[in-house]
């Protein structure tokens, strides 16, 4: 275990073996803090490419947890999300974890998963999130735990309503904001309180990272925008798991 800047670190490991990574506020009573389970995007075992934003919101006040899962996995990566998501639950509801106040993120690809398992209680056991935040995403295509696009999941559930919010820079090349505008639109009608920020920022600067094509993945970056950007991200994550000090 590590602490640097007011953020402790530690290293745990799912059934499967899968690192997930764990920041917590320094000086905090780790029964007091509401936990985040965030997921990154499509890229193999990226973890890492989300450590400046899950540092900034355990600053914040949350215990956030980040776990490598794999896209390319014959399933998608579904076993190792539910594998990470099973842990979370487990930390969430331990006396040194957690309050028992879980929500789920997801990043690009991750988010829809997230997403996913608020809509459809019924295909995980009934278990629901407090809240679920989706970052720079699209919602027509399939999300890596239920194998339904968002919006086909949110047409068909008979799920009560819990809130969903969505984040999505203005600036995204890679995926359209206009994307996170529909589904918002779509959540709204069929009565979800949802929340959308769009800020002004790219697909990488919304994460508090740059994409570097030599590479083909991001990397922490502090240039203005994605600072800007990252920090405001992190402020809904833990606002959207009742933190008050996130307003």
């Amino acid at each position: 275990m590590t602490t640097a800047f007011g953020v402790t670190h530690a290293l745990a490991h799912g059934l499967n073996g899968k690192p997930i990574d764990i920041y917590r506020p320094g000086a905090a009573d780790p029964g007091s803090l509401p936990t985040v389970l965030l997921w990154h995007g499509r890229g193999p075992d990226e973890r890492d490419v989300l450590q400046p934003l899950a540092e900034t919101a355990a600053r914040l006040g949350a215990a956030v947890l980040v776990p490598d899962w794999r896209s390319d996995a014959p399933d998608g990566g579904r076993a190792h999300l539910l594998d990470s998501l099973e842990f979370a639950r487990e930390y969430a509801a331990s006396p040194g974890g957690g309050a028992d106040r879980l929500v789920l993120a997801g990043w690009s690809a991750g988010g829809p998963a997230a997403v996913g398992i608020a809509l459809r209680p019924d295909l995980f056991g009934g278990w629901r999130p407090m809240a679920a935040l989706s970052i720079a995403a699209r919602y027509d295509w399939p999300s890596r735990t239920t194998g339904n696009s968002p919006l086909s999941d949110l047409a068909r559930t008979s799920a009560p309503p819990l809130p969903v919010w969505l984040v999505h820079g203005t600036a995204d090349v890679v995926i359209d904001s206009q994307h996170s505008q529909e589904f918002a639109d779509a959540l709204h009608g069929r009565g979800w309180p949802v929340h959308l920020e769009e800020p002004d920022t790219d697909h990488a600067g919304v994460v508090m990272t740059e994409y570097v094509p030599d590479l083909d993945r991001c990397r922490p970056t502090t240039t203005d925008h994605a600072l800007l950007g990252g920090t405001h991200t992190a402020r809904l994550l833990t606002h959207a798991a009742g933190l008050t000090t996130a307003s």
